[in-house]
Order: C-alpha cells, then structure tokens, then sequence
C-alpha cells in the first residue's frame, strides 16, 4: 500500500543488508535494530510504540532462536514480522453483530477523516453479505453532508433514513434514535449511524457523540482515521477513546503517499482493533484488516491470501470451468479473451494487484510505468471486430485490420501486435493444456533439457548478418529483429524487438564518419 510505501522500501533495504552476512554479531544485531527504529520513526509511528518494538525485537533477535537458525538473517525478518503482526493488533477481529437485530454500528472521526464514503463501502460490503442495511443521516452540522449521505446510499443501493436537512438543521440524538425504531419497524437487520465530526477535538463534539451513544446504545463504535494524519493520529485516537470509547478502528485514506505511520500506533496504544482498512475512494475498496497480511505488505513479503479472495469474488466459477474446457479442447478465442479481461477489472486496479506480489517493491518504478489503459486499448480493439472475426482470427485481412484499427482509434500495428501476440499466447496455452511444456519467447522451453536453450541462441546468432560492414550489419540485424514475434506482455500492446546496443553504436559511428 502507498501509505507504508516509504516504510516498507527502508525495511526492505535493511534486511537485503543483512541477508549478506552468513552469520550475525550482537553488533550486526544492534545495527539492525537501529536502521528500524530510523525507519518507525521517520514513518511517523508513536515512539513508546517503537521502544517497545525495537526492544522486542533486539531481545529476540539475540536469543538462541536466531543463534540456532540456519539462515540467521531470515529469522530476524520472521522476528520483526511478527513484532508487527503485534503491533496491529495481533488477530483479525470481525464485526460483532447483534443477537437481536438490528445491529447498531456507529461511526465516530474527525471531520474530513472519510466517515460518510466508508458508510456506503460498509452497506456495500455487508450487502453482498445477505443484509439489509440503513444509513441513518446524523450528521446535520457540516454543510450539504445529508445530501452527501444520500448520493453515497444511492450508489451503494441502500436504504436512507433523513428526515432532516442538516446544514445546521436538526437534532442529531433525536434522529439516530428514532433511525433505529425506524430500522426495526421495517426490518433492516443493520443500521450504521453517520455522525458529525469537526475540524478539531472539541467538548462540543465529544457530547454530541456521547449523547448519540448513549441514546442508541450501539453494538459498534468505529472510530475512522485518516492514516496521513501524522503524529496527531495518536492524541485523536486517545481523545475518541475517552470520549466515545470506540470498539474499533478504521483506516482510511491507505492509499495515500503520506508516511502514514502513524497509523500503525493506533491499535497499540488504544487497545482496540483496527477491523477494516479503505484503499481508495470507490465504494468497493474497503477490506477487513488482517494484522499479518498488512505485515507482509510492509515487509514487501506479498499478500497472496487477499489477491485469491479478490479472485474468488470477481470469477464465476462456471465460466471458469468453461474456460478451462475451450482451452483443453482448443477453441479458446479472442471474444472469450475479451471476458476474461472483464472478469480481472471487476478485481479493480491492477497496480494494486501486482503490488500484492512477493517481491513487487523492488519493481515499485515498473508498478508505477504500468498503464491501466492498456487493458482499455486492447478491449476496444476487441470490440470492434465482428463476431466471426473475435471467434477466427485468421480472417483479418489487411482491409479487415484497417476497419478495426478506425473503429478503436488504434493503428494497424497496434492491431496486428495484438493478434500476434494472442497466436503465442494460445499456442502456449495449447501446449500447458496437453500436458506439455510451454516454450516462452526469449527464454525457451521452461524447465526443457539442459542445453537446449544454448542450442537455440547459437542457431539464432547464425541467422544474424555477417556482413564485415558495420554499417551494414546493424541496419540487416535491425531488420531481422524487426520481422522477428515482438516480445513484451502477453496481450499489451508492447514494443518490438530492437537491434543490439553494440549494433547501433557501430551505425552511429559509420554514420558519424560518413
């Protein structure tokens, strides 16, 4: 997550050092210790929560489990892994419903902190989970925030209790109240209680929140923090504790570029769990937390676990099982490319994807080149072709190619890249369908013989120009490399293969001389 981006990069810097040492002193230790206190702090975090981290941390990592370990450097990353899992509190805590319905869950934040988007997320999500939720509109304070409440319930396709205007209008107690009895007369098992927030901690505020408590006695109170709030996130939290006293917290804003470490203080010093985290502004990114996935994240160690149950959620199974039977039977086509290609957007942001990878820190420049609009490109090439032409593409003919190409706002060379690179890809998928092993452009079969590979790159290098003209040599490897399958993505719209950066300095000299 951008949030803990910074974070994560000198955690990871610190441990790739450490990996170096086949075996590690108390200095080495000591070293390391230091280079992640620097690190928590600079990220914001809260310094009685980094004394005791660091603490923590130093006495294990000097204990006999590390001593013992095989692999020293690899049990400090799994001490200071689990060090962190503590910090966010441990287990994942799931909301608490009620036995009798309706549920009562109250948001409680500062103004600004995202309370009334996470409403709509929270409908949303609980939704899809067979409820029936009801926003109820308490905030009537902040200008035009009922009217706010209403667009986000119209999005999210929940209920709405209103009856006032807001904009100063209205008596908060009174409406969460009666939203409640209202909630129970029409059944709605769930009702999520949106209320004021301000600027700043304030008396005025916190019995305004106190009171709406008190007066709905809610099942949860989730306090909503800014997770770029900075260092002030801990003295907010600790105001919200002892005036409302949350059961709960959640992160919003985590896909900020602030530091945001802060964040991580909050569970250690309230005492209370962080039970969902917002990732973006889209009524879908919202997420449970899970304390040992977000360690992971920031350790850059991946969250795999979080990218299947996306996958879960966005693929029908039945159209997976057909897939899989149209790619053992051949007739895998372009037009059922194309809803494959809607199943992966209903997952959101591919960058966000990719980031859950093991390892994808070390690409964070390559993450951040990747073009979403890619995907766009090529579904628009798709849609542009006949039925016939999506289920048998070897049909497209020049004049064919030329209509696409108008009807997508393309070229013909972004078109005829895009078919060419689909004939590799199903001819790879051909081969894994029959138990074969797939032969990858630029690195040969996987896991073939040894030697093979050789073989392949000296009857390569056979096929390039022998001209003992320089000048001539580049420009006939410059059009070999130009006529040979184009490598990149496995259906973008990449670039070709290109001369060799020797070939090209030796044109450029022939061409300086001349």
């Amino acid at each position: 997550m951008a949030t803990f981006g910074t974070l994560s990069d000198r955690l990871t810097e610190t441990f790739r050092n450490l990996r170096k040492k086949g075996q590690l002193t108390p200095a080495d230790v000591d070293g390391t210790v230091r280079e992640i206190r620097r690190a928590l702090l600079d990220a914001d975090v809260a310094l009685p929560v980094v004394k005791e981290f660091t603490a923590a941390v130093r006495e294990r990592a000097l204990g006999d489990e590390v001593n013992r370990a095989l692999n020293p450097a690899q049990q400090v990353v799994q001490i200071v892994n689990d060090e962190l899992i503590g910090i966010l509190g441990g287990q994942q805590r799931r909301l608490q419903f009620a036995k009798n319905p309706p549920t009562v869950i109250m948001l409680a934040g500062l103004q600004g902190s995202g309370k009334t988007t996470f409403a709509g997320k929270l409908a949303k999500m609980l939704e899809k989970d067979g409820h029936t939720p009801l926003l109820v509109a308490c905030d009537l304070q902040r200008p035009n925030a009922v009217n706010q409440l209403q667009v986000v319930a119209e999005r999210a396709g929940a209920a709405i209790y209103a009856p006032e205007p807001g904009n100063g209008v209205g008596d908060p107690v009174r409406v969460a109240r009666d939203g409640v009895a209202h909630a129970t007369r029409q059944q709605h098992d769930i009702v999520i209680i949106d209320t004021a927030g301000r600027l700043g901690v304030d008396a005025e505020l916190m019995k305004q929140a106190s009171d709406i408590r008190k007066a709905t006695q809610p099942d949860e109170v989730l306090f909503v923090i800014d997770a770029m709030i900075g260092q002030d996130a801990v003295n907010t939290a600790k105001a919200f504790q002892d005036g409302v006293d949350f059961t709960g917290v959640v992160l919003s804003k985590l896909d900020g570029d602030a530091r945001g470490g802060a964040a991580l203080s909050v569970a250690s010093v309230t005492g209370r769990p962080i039970i969902f985290a917002s990732t973006g502004e889209g009524l879908d990114d919202v997420e449970p937390f899970y304390p040992d996935r977000m360690a992971s994240r920031i350790l850059d160690l991946g969250d795999i676990l979080t990218l299947i149950e996306q996958a879960q959620n966005a693929f029908d199974e039945a159209e997976a099982m057909k897939v899989a039977e149209k790619l053992a039977t051949e007739t895998f086509t372009l037009e059922d490319f194309l809803e494959q290609m809607q199943q992966m957007k209903k997952m959101g942001s591919m960058k966000k994807m990719l980031g859950m990878l093991p390892g994808m820190g070390n690409m964070k420049q390559q993450l951040e080149d990747f073009d979403e609009r890619e995907i766009d490109r090529t579904e628009a090439i798709i849609r542009s072709m006949t039925l016939a032409e999506r289920r048998n593409p070897k049909i497209l003919n020049g004049s064919r190619r030329l209509r696409i190409a108008r009807g997508s706002g393309m070229t013909v060379t972004d078109v005829n890249q895009l078919v060419q690179r689909f004939d590799q890809a199903a001819k790879m998928m051909k081969t894994v369908a029959r138990g074969g092993v797939p032969n990858i452009p630029g690195m040969g079969p996987v896991g073939g013989k040894p030697g093979a590979s050789s073989k392949r790159g000296k009857q390569q290098k056979a096929k390039g120009s022998r001209s003992g003209n320089p000048a001539k040599r580049a420009a006939e490897n410059a059009g070999i490399a130009a006529s040979a399958p184009a490598t990149g993505s496995g259906f973008g719209l990449g670039g070709q293969a290109a001369p060799s950066e020797a070939d090209l300095a030796e044109l450029q000299k022939m061409l300086g001389r001349g």
